[in-house]
């Protein structure tokens, strides 16, 4: 049996760092001497070296005693703890990676341009939410859509913050934030959110044209990505379909005439995809696709269609 101070010093720590462990329980002594001294046994210099490697990942003594507490189950318990902690880690190293690119968008503007720059990141949390971006679409978006569907477009249209943004991508997304966050102008003297596409005579049905425009959008993104024309093909048809099939109608030359009136640019959201594919693409690089180019492309497409078909 070992003194306090003898297995101190077998372990390389302070007779302090011992007893501060022992008093919470988290080293057992093994006896106590005559004189009432602490007494420890070998099993005590092998926690206590757990102890220190567990102190030395930066885990509180907290959850130092969850680890040890669950001797039946040393490992799993060390396993579920190490996983918290690097998720932990990550979220703490994604926020300064923000900060690091915010302060470097500080540091290479001019200082005309400062004040406007600071208001925009001082708005979002680091690393940003994207709660705002989901609401916007929320609002922009039909009523009734399925819960599934709904999700299906969120995971699509709202981008997901950079894990290491450049200081450009904290900026597009610091403005898509504000953009979403302020009052949105409205489509028509009335009190309507949804372009007129949305606003169709009854019958229609929202959850069928957004299952469809997500399978058009995903052909016509390859398409945008090599920089092809807008041409006939595939992911024109299966747009026009997806909107056809929302009314309960059929695809014809005179739906199309009358699905292209209906498909006017609208600045809001040419906005909106503009910056999300200044925050999705990298920064040196060409811009990804996004549904808004994809839709573009589409929309481009089956105007050329009607312009040939009537010349």
């Amino acid at each position: 049996m070992w003194s306090i101070g003898e297995l101190a010093e077998r372990a390389g720590v302070t007779v302090k760092t011992v007893r501060f462990y022992s008093d919470r329980g988290l080293l057992p002594e093994g006896a106590r001497s005559a004189g009432g001294h602490r007494r420890y046994g070998p099993e005590a210099l092998d926690r206590l070296r757990l102890i220190r490697s567990l102190r030395s990942l930066d885990l509180p003594v907290p959850e130092v005693s969850r680890v040890l507490g669950r001797e039946d189950a040393l490992e799993e318990a060390l396993e579920e703890v190490v996983a918290d902690r690097l998720r932990e880690i990550g979220s703490r190293m994604a926020a300064l990676r923000w900060r690091e690119a915010a302060l470097r968008l500080l540091q290479d503007c001019g200082p005309e341009e400062r004040p406007d720059r600071l208001r925009l990141i001082g708005s979002m949390t680091t690393p940003p939410s994207t709660d705002a971006l989901a609401r916007f679409w929320r609002r922009w978006l039909p009523p009734r859509i399925p819960a599934p569907v709904l999700r299906a477009f969120l995971d699509r249209a709202v981008p997901e913050p950079p894990a290491d943004p450049a200081p450009g991508q904290v900026l597009a997304f610091a403005r898509l934030h504000a953009f979403v966050s302020g009052p949105c102008p409205r489509t028509t003297a009335t009190a309507h959110w949804q372009p007129a596409v949305h606003r169709p005579d009854g019958g229609y049905r929202p959850a069928l044209l957004y299952e469809g425009l997500g399978e058009a959008y995903d052909l016509a993104s390859s398409q945008v990505r090599d920089r092809r024309a807008p041409q006939d093909g595939e992911a024109l048809d299966c747009f026009v379909a997806a909107y056809a099939r929302s009314r309960g109608t059929r695809d014809t030359p005179a739906f199309r005439r009358r699905l292209s009136g209906q498909l006017a640019a609208d600045p809001r959201i040419d906005h909106y995809w503009d910056l999300t594919a200044e925050i999705v693409s990298p920064p040196s690089g060409p811009r990804e696709p996004t549904p808004g180019s994809a839709h573009d492309w589409l929309r481009a497409a089956l105007d050329a269609q009607l312009a040939r078909t009537a010349a």
